[in-house]
């Protein structure tokens, strides 16, 4: 896997921002990514030294469309954590 494939969004919510004081940040991560591809993905697109990464899979809700039943997508999510001192600036203009 190719390793600029791995990271396909940061995840911006009001949680994530609040781990990212601490260090922590959170992305949407390629369905078959694991914890050494992420952690080598983020230390070369960032330039940061990657502590901990913890990966979680989301199942997908099932919504209704009128009669007919539809499965959102599986997420796979995972929070990356830092060495003290380092950031990633996701969010440009602040």
């Amino acid at each position: 896997m190719n390793i600029y494939q791995v990271l396909l969004k940061p995840t911006i919510t009001e949680k994530s921002t609040l781990l990212q004081e601490s260090g922590r940040y959170t992305f949407q991560i390629a369905p078959d990514a694991n914890k050494g591809l992420v952690k080598e993905a983020v230390e070369k697109n960032f330039n940061v030294t990657v502590i901990d990464v913890n990966i979680t899979k989301l199942h997908g809700k099932r919504k209704r469309y009128g009669p007919k039943i539809k499965k959102m997508p599986d997420i796979k999510k995972a929070v990356v954590t830092l060495k003290p001192g380092d950031r990633i600036n996701l969010i440009e203009g602040l």
